[in-house]
């Protein structure tokens, strides 16, 4: 499964050789770039101990190298409310 924009993920060299150092990510969005099968572009932070975003970065990454730490939230459905009739009674001007 693709990670979702909010997942928090452990990259570590199992994504990729770059990561001699694992970090935790959050997914910002995946990049629609060409890629090899298997591979993903990921735009987002790097995190530090506390959580807390410290660098802007795209990684270049194996998709089964990923390991999420925590899933973004479930988006709400949309609910629509009905309108309310107009009232469109006579108005007395002047």
């Amino acid at each position: 499964m693709l990670p979702r924009s909010g997942d928090v993920l452990h990259v570590t060299r199992a994504a990729s050789v770059q990561f001699i150092r694992p970090i935790m990510f959050r997914v910002i969005r995946v990049l629609d770039w060409p890629t090899y099968d298997g591979w993903l572009w990921l735009d987002g932070y790097e995190l530090n101990a506390a959580g807390d975003a410290v660098n802007r970065r795209s990684i270049f990454v194996q998709q089964a190298g990923l390991r999420t730490l925590q899933a973004a939230p479930v988006p709400r459905p949309h609910t629509v409310r009905p309108r309310r009739p107009l009232n469109r009674a006579p108005v007395a001007v002047g």
